[in-house]
C-alpha cells in the first residue's frame, strides 16, 4: 500500500481498482447477513439450554465484547477503505510476516465460513425437497449425496454472481437479506402474540435465569460469540462502497445493533412463549432439542412454524454465503495485489470491474471444502483464526495512529484511545484461550494452517514480494556470512559517517557490516529505470570497502531500487537477517513507519561531520562518554553499547540514572549496579519533572554540565519516548557532540507485562 502525497490517503496497490457501486443499505445488509447466517435458528436453542433466560445477557455481553473491536474496524475502515480490510491494516501497522499470516488466516476463515453456509443450505434445501418427495433418500447414482451437490451448486451460483458484478452481488445480497429479516420479524410477531395465552410468562421467564449458574452463561457466550463477528465482512467492501468514510462506520454499528437485538428478541420469545409438552422448564425443553430447539418452539405458536424456520434457515445461509463469497475474494484480491498470493488473483475484469480470478479461485476451494472435507472439525479453527486476526488489527490500529497521526482523514475515531483497542486485545485473547481449553482441536488446526502459511511465505511469497517492491540490483561482499549482522543506511554525501560505529559493534560481536543504498524511483516511473544508477552507486562503496578490508572487518554492499525506501529497508532487514540497524538520528526520527515495523535493534546516531575516533590512540586524551540509564525497555541495549565503546579504551564513562521512584512508577526493569560497578564508571542521579519541556531542560543541564564528547541514551527516558517527545528530541539535537539513541527491539507490551508481573511477585 502506498500513500498519496497530496491527500495523505492510502491508495490501493496496483493499477487496477474496483468501482464504488454499493450504498449504505447494501453494506448494512452484508453485515447483517454475515452475522446472522443460520446461527439465530441453530445456536440459540443450545445457548438457552446452557444459560436459560440469561441467554439474553450472554448475547448482550457478546455484543459489548464485539463493540470494542468493531469501533477499531469502524475507524480504520473509514480511513483506509480498501479491499482486504484487516489484512491491509496489519500490513501497514505490524512487521512482516504478520500481514501475510493475517491474510492467509482471513482467507482461510472466510472460505471455511462460506463452505459451512453452503453445507447448511444444502442440508436445509435437501430436507425440504425430501419431505416434498422431490428428491429421494438415496444419493445420486448411489455415490453423490444430494445435500453436498446442492451445496456445491450454491457456491457456483454465488461465485458467478460475484464475478458478474458488484452491483449484482449487492442487489442479490440485499434482496435475500430482506427476505431473511422478513421471516424473522414474522416469527417474532407470532411469538409476541402468543404471550397473551401464557399469562404467567413473566414469572416463568424470571425463574429460568441461570439454571446452570455462571458457568452456563460463560458456556453460552463461548458458543455464540463468533456469530457477532461478521462486521469484518463489511470492511471488505471498502473499495466498492460509496462514501466509505461515512458509510462503513454507520454500517458496522447499525448492523451490529440490529443483529444483537434480533438475537435477544428471538431468545426472549422462545423462552417466554414455549409450552413444554411434558411440563419441564422451557429452557430445559428447548436445550434438550439442541439445534432443533427454536424449530420446536416456533412450531407451537405459529402455523407451519417448522416450515418457516426451515425457510428462514435456507434464506439465512444463502445470505451469509453471498457475503462470505464476496469477502473471501476481496482478501485474495488484496493479497494478490501485494504479491502475497499469485499476482493473477489481483486481476480485475475489464467489463464487470470485479476480481473475477480471486472470486473463481476462492469459489473452487470453497466448493471442494463443502463437498469433501469434514467441516465440523475444520470450522472449529475459524473462530480462533478470527480472534487472532482481530487481535492483530487492534494492535495495528495503535501503530497506525502513531505512524500516520493526522495524515489520515477519519470518518470515525475510536474514543478513549488507546484504551479501547487494548481492551479489545485482552478480550479477544481471552476468548481465544477459552477455545484452547474447551476446543483444543481448533488451535491444532489453526497452528497447522499458520505453519503451512509461514513455510510458504519464507520459501516463495516473501521473495516474490521483495522482487516486485524492492529488487536487489547489486550485492557484493564476503561469501561467508557472520552470525551477527549490522545494517548501515548508506549516505553518498558522507559515506563513512556511521561506518566506524558499525565497525566497533561488528568487532565486539564478531559480526559483519552491511551497507544499503536505496535508489528511490518516483511512483509513476517503472523500477527498471533505476537500474541505470546501479553502477555509480556501486562505485560509492569503494572507500568503505578499502577501510573495512584494512581492519579485517567483514562487510557487504547492497543496492536496491524501490518506490518506497522504507519498504526497501524493512525488506533488507528481514531478507538479510539483520540484528542491528544504524541510521542517522534525524532520518529515523522522521520515519515513524521504520521505527514501528523494523524487527531488529536500532541505533539512531547524530554524528559530527568529523567522525569521532573510536580506536585506541597511544597518548591521546580520553573522551567523555555520558550514558543516560533509566532501567527501562531499552536499557539492555544502552548497556551493551556502553560496554562496546568502553572496550576501546578511549572513554571515561559517566552514568546518569533516573531516580528510583520514577523507574518503579514506569514499570521498568531492575537496575544493574553489579554490572555498572565492573565497568568502573562514575555515577550521577537525576529526577525528571512531570512535563516534557521541564524534563528536557533537566536532561540538557545534567548532560551538558559533564562536557560530553558522546552521549548514549535509550529510546525511552522514564515515561517519555524520545522519538515521540519533541522537547527531548530537540534537546538531543542541540547537544554539541555525537548522540546515540538505542532502541531495543521487542514485542509491544511484553516487557511492560513482565515488569508488572515482577512487581506483583514482590508484593
Amino acid at each position: 500500500m502506498s500513500n498519496s502525497a497530496d491527500t495523505g490517503q492510502p491508495t490501493p496497490a496496483g493499477g487496477q481498482q474496483l468501482v464504488r457501486t454499493l450504498g449504505l443499505t447494501d453494506v448494512i445488509m452484508v453485515g447483517i447477513a454475515g452475522m446472522i447466517g443460520g446461527a439465530i435458528f441453530v445456536l440459540t436453542g443450545p445457548a438457552i439450554g446452557l444459560a436459560g433466560s440469561a441467554v439474553i445477557i450472554a448475547f448482550l455481553i457478546n455484543g459489548v465484547i464485539t463493540l470494542f473491536t468493531a469501533m477499531v474496524y469502524a475507524e480504520l475502515g473509514s480511513a483506509m477503505p480498501e479491499a482486504g480490510g484487516g489484512y491491509q491494516w496489519i500490513r501497514e501497522g505490524l512487521p512482516r510476516p504478520n500481514a501475510f499470516i493475517s491474510g492467509w488466516m482471513a482467507w482461510f476463515a472466510h472460505i471455511v465460513a462460506g463452505s459451512l453456509y453452503a453445507v447448511g443450505f444444502g442440508a436445509f434445501a435437501y430436507s425440504l425437497f425430501n419431505i416434498s418427495g422431490i428428491l429421494p433418500d438415496q444419493p445420486l447414482l448411489g455415490i453423490f449425496p444430494y445435500d453436498k451437490l446442492i451445496a456445491v451448486a450454491s457456491v457456483a451460483a454465488f461465485t458467478y454472481i460475484n464475478v458478474k458484478g458488484t452491483s449484482e452481488t449487492g442487489r442479490a445480497g440485499t434482496a435475500v437479506t430482506f427476505v431473511q429479516l422478513g421471516i424473522i420479524v414474522v416469527i417474532l410477531g407470532f411469538g409476541f402474540w402468543a404471550l397473551q395465552f401464557n399469562p404467567d410468562w413473566q414469572a416463568d421467564f424470571a425463574d429460568q435465569l441461570l439454571p446452570l449458574g455462571l458457568s452456563g452463561l460463560v458456556a453460552a457466550m463461548g458458543l455464540t460469540f463468533i456469530a457477532f463477528e461478521g462486521y469484518e465482512i463489511i470492511v471488505q467492501t471498502g473499495e466498492e462502497v460509496r462514501n466509505p468514510k461515512r458509510n462503513i462506520p454507520k454500517a458496522i454499528f447499525v448492523s451490529l445493533g440490529v443483529v444483537v437485538s434480533l438475537y435477544c428478541l428471538m431468545a426472549f420469545v422462545a423462552v417466554s412463549a414455549a409450552q413444554p409438552p411434558t411440563g419441564e422448564p422451557a429452557w430445559q425443553f428447548i436445550g434438550g432439542e439442541g439445534e432443533l430447539g427454536i424449530t420446536k418452539v416456533v412450531d407451537q405458536f405459529m402455523p407451519y412454524g417448522a416450515f418457516f424456520v426451515l425457510a428462514g434457515g435456507i434464506v439465512s445461509t444463502l445470505a451469509a454465503l453471498n457475503a462470505t463469497t464476496f469477502s473471501s475474494s476481496r482478501v485474495a484480491l488484496a493479497m494478490g495485489r501485494n504479491y502475497n498470493l499469485p499476482h493473477a488473483l489481483s486481476s480485475i475484469h475489464p467489463v464487470n470491474r470485479t476480481p473475477h480470478v480471486a472470486a473463481t479461485v476462492s469459489g473452487i476451494i470453497m466448493a471442494v471444502m463443502a463437498y469433501a472435507l469434514p467441516l465440523a472439525d475444520i470450522a472449529l479453527a475459524a473462530g480462533v483464526v478470527f480472534l487472532l486476526l482481530f487481535t492483530q488489527v487492534n494492535i495495528a490500529a495503535i501503530t497506525i495512529r502513531r505512524i500516520y497521526g493526522d495524515k489520515l482523514a477519519y470518518g470515525y475515531k475510536v474514543p478513549l484511545f488507546p484504551v479501547i483497542p487494548i481492551i479489545g486485545i485482552i478480550l479477544k485473547l481471552g476468548l481465544a484461550v477459552y477455545l484452547l481449553v474447551t476446543q483444543p482441536l481448533s488451535w491444532g488446526i489453526t497452528a497447522l494452517w499458520i505453519l503451512v502459511g509461514f513455510v510458504l511465505y519464507r520459501m516463495y511469497t516473501f521473495k516474490k514480494e521483495v522482487e516486485h517492491y524492492a529488487p536487489m540490483v547489486t550485492t557484493e561482499g564476503a561469501a561467508a556470512r557472520m552470525g551477527y549482522r549490522v545494517l548501515v543506511l548508506f549516505s553518498p554525501e558522507n559515506p563513512d559517517r556511521l561506518a566506524r560505529y558499525a565497525m566497533r559493534v561488528a568487532r565486539e560481536r564478531s559480526g559483519e557490516v552491511n551497507f544499503l543504498r536505496v535508489i528511490t524511483v518516483p511512483m509513476q516511473t517503472p523500477l527498471s529505470a533505476g537500474v541505470a544508477f546501479a553502477e555509480s552507486s556501486k562505485r560509492g562503496f569503494a572507500a568503505l570497502e578499502e577501510m573495512f578490508s584494512k581492519r579485517n572487518v567483514p562487510s557487504r554492499y547492497l543496492v536496491r531500487i524501490s518506490h518506497d525506501p522504507t519498504e526497501a529497508i524493512l525488506a533488507t532487514i528481514e531478507e538479510q537477517k539483520i540484528d542491528l540497524l544504524m541510521a542517522d538520528l534525524e532520518i529515523v526520527s522522521r520515519n515513524r513507519k521504520l521505527l514501528a515495523l523494523a524487527t531488529c535493534d536500532v541505533l539512531a546516531i547524530k554524528s559530527d561531520d568529523e567522525d569521532l575516533a573510536l580506536e585506541r590512540e597511544d597518548g591521546a586524551a580520553k573522551k567523555n562518554l555520558v550514558v543516560l540509564y533509566d532501567g527501562g525497555a531499552h536499557a539492555n541495549l544502552v548497556l551493551k553499547m556502553t560496554s562496546w565503546l568502553e572496550h576501546t579504551g578511549r572513554f571515561n564513562v559517566e552514568l546518569l540514572t533516573l531516580g528510583k521512584k520514577e523507574t518503579e512508577a514506569d514499570g521498568s526493569i531492575p537496575m544493574r549496579p553489579d554490572y555498572l560497578t565492573q565497568l568502573g564508571i562514575g555515577r550521577g542521579e537525576i529526577r525528571l519533572a512531570a512535563g516534557a519541556h521541564d524534563s528536557a531542560a533537566i536532561l540538557y543541564g545534567a548532560i551538558d554540565s559533564r562536557r560530553p564528547d558522546l552521549v548514549v541514551i535509550g529510546a525511552s527516558v522514564g515515561k517519555f519516548g524520545v522519538f515521540d517527545t519533541q522537547p527531548i528530541l530537540q534537546m538531543l539535537m542541540q547537544l554539541q557532540c555525537p548522540v546515540i539513541v538505542a532502541r531495543d527491539f521487542g514485542i509491544p507490551g511484553v516487557r511492560k507485562a513482565e515488569s508488572l508481573f515482577r512487581q506483583a511477585l514482590k508484593r
